[in-house]
């Protein structure tokens, strides 16, 4: 049997230790990976900083530090520069559906109506060996237009129609390594292989005759997440430089997207428009991370107690503050400033609870329009056509608002973007949480990444969020506004939510499903990061290990 093994053909230094298949020997070439290879080694030890400044960054505010504008780049955030140009192929991006890389959403999305399709690698995948290295191959397909579906259970095949979505990519973060595959005996940084494999194997398309208007701005495009400093832009501005001069192509044909995600970033978003400006194409108000940021950035700060998540919207000062500033910045550099996700996910089986969930997408969505976004996200396909309704509205026959600008914006301050949330913190918070946040990591431990709970579409940063807020209220024994009288969360009452609310997640999964599933070890992880005496920084950093799967080295060459 092992005479029939089979192994990657990879560069000397790089080891591949997931599971050998054919087709991912395709994207696995020796070619692809010594690209990736030497993105890695290049760029390894800007990393390495980037992530020691971040943790710098986090014990000063542990010591009472507040973020805040960086007085040694006033210069950026006042001058008058402006980005690259807005590429003509990606000026209408009203709205933008986000997914996992697998064969049938990807489809689904390119063909749904919207602008833009963001494949993600990140928090609606869950990075295990087969998941990545099929999205890589869906990917491919796609850009080359070849990608199919059958659906056995339907007997039907899904392909692309002649219009569809352009496609962005979002590869993991920083923060992220990739355990399935070694450089010089270390796992690769993740969001490089994401990148790497996927440009590697197409940006030839996007410079091609496929793609009108080849040159600078033609591609491929990308989102990028996590960010917390513009050094790490600075990163990928190199990153992106390197692998242009790399594929011999324009500089600035790749375009980026930043997600504004993190507290910190919020202080930096001219700064991170600054060093992407000939790869930018705009910045997005990521707004589930950016919440489940405020309290990882407050860990240390009891009187900065998240209410329940549900009052925890765009209504918060804080919160209304972060999106117009995003607005004034990215309008006054010339590239997008596009709104946050619609997680609702179509009710079918009850019209008046669809109707009232499509009048709260229509509410926030007139929101951004009237706010100045140039397009939004939605998570499901049931949602573009309200969404394209009320952007139609707003904007005419206008594909961006970008020449509108935000004067009034102009005087929000550190205090306006740090202003302490209102609301109440209740047990039935902690129990939904919970209740989210377990059903989240059972699905992910399972191989899904993006999961419908609850009529919502719940992905990484809504878990987190579960998480983090867990953590805090028993942290500092918040007072939760029970049914019949105020009680503290504390860690026996947390004690007995788990066990009630695990119960409840038995009867609604079915005993069938509940014994197959991962519900049981997600508890345990879950809970051990609810109650753990410091607050670990990524719920998916921590459960990783439980996904990877190594096959045995290959033989060396020598």
């Amino acid at each position: 049997m092992a005479a029939n093994r089979r192994f990657y053909d990879a560069p000397e230094g790089v080891d591949i230790r997931g599971r050998y298949d054919t087709e991912f020997a395709g994207i696995l070439s020796e070619d692809a990976l010594r690209f990736v290879a030497e993105l890695h080694r290049e760029f390894r030890s800007h990393i390495r900083y980037a992530m020691e400044r971040r943790r710098e960054a986090q014990r000063r505010y542990n010591s009472g530090e507040l973020p805040g504008f960086d007085p040694a780049t006033r210069c950026i955030r006042e001058g008058d520069w402006v980005c690259a140009p807005v590429p003509p192929a990606i000026a209408d991006r009203t709205v933008e559906i986000t997914g996992p890389a697998d064969r049938k959403t990807i489809i689904n999305a390119l063909n749904s109506g919207a602008k833009v399709f963001m494949a993600d690698f990140e928090d609606a995948l869950s990075p295990t060996w087969e998941n990545l290295m099929r999205g890589q191959i869906n990917l491919r397909d796609a850009v080359d237009r070849t990608i199919t579906f059958h659906d056995p259970a339907r007997n039907r095949v899904y392909k692309l129609n002649d219009e569809v979505a352009k496609l962005f990519v979002r590869p993991r973060g920083w923060h992220l390594p990739e355990a399935h595959i070694l450089i010089d005996g270390e796992p690769a940084t993740a969001c490089l292989v994401d990148f790497g494999l996927y440009f590697f194997h197409n940006h030839a398309v996007f410079q091609g005759s496929r793609c009108a208007g080849a040159g600078a701005g033609a591609g491929p495009f990308f989102y990028l997440p996590k960010m917390e400093h513009s050094r790490e832009a600075s990163v990928w501005n190199r990153v992106f430089d390197r692998a242009e001069l790399s594929a011999g192509i324009e500089r600035g044909s790749i375009r980026a997207t930043v997600l504004i995600e993190t507290l910190p970033a919020v202080f930096q978003m001219d700064e991170i428009l600054y060093e992407l400006r000939d790869h930018s194409a705009g910045l997005n108000c990521g707004r589930w991370d950016y919440i489940f940021s405020y309290v990882k950035t407050f860990r240390r700060h009891p009187d900065r107690l998240l209410p329940d998540r549900v009052h925890v919207g765009m209504n918060q000062h804080f919160m209304r503050s972060y999106s117009d500033l995003l607005i004034r910045t990215c309008h006054r550099r010339g590239v997008h400033a596009m709104g946050g996700m619609a997680a609702q996910i179509p009710i079918r089986s009850n019209p008046a609870a669809n109707e009232a969930a499509m009048e709260s997408v229509r509410k926030d969505k007139l929101r951004e329009v009237r706010a100045g976004h140039d397009g939004t996200w939605a998570a499901h396909p049931g949602l573009i056509p309200v969404i394209m309704e009320v952007f139609a509205g707003g904007m005419g026959d206008k594909p961006n608002q970008i020449a509108v600008t935000r004067e009034d914006a102009g005087g929000i301050t550190e205090e306006d973007l740090l202003q302490r949330p209102r609301g109440v913190r209740t047990v039935e918070g902690l129990r939904l949480n919970t209740r989210v946040g377990v059903q989240y990591l059972a699905a992910w431990l399972a191989g899904a990444g993006a999961v419908p709970l609850y009529n919502l579409m719940e992905d990484a940063a809504t878990a987190e969020i579960c998480r983090v807020q867990n953590w805090q209220w028993l942290r500092y024994g918040a007072v939760l506004d029970g049914e019949a009288a105020e009680v503290r969360a504390t860690v026996e009452l947390f004690g007995r939510v788990v066990e009630e609310e695990m119960g409840r997640i038995r009867r609604e999964v079915g005993e069938e499903k509940f014994e197959r599933g991962k519900f049981e070890e997600a508890c345990k992880i879950f809970t051990r990061q609810c109650t753990s005496p410091e607050l670990t920084d990524f719920l998916t950093l921590n459960a990783y290990n439980n996904i990877v799967v190594h096959h045995p080295k290959a033989p060396s060459r020598f």
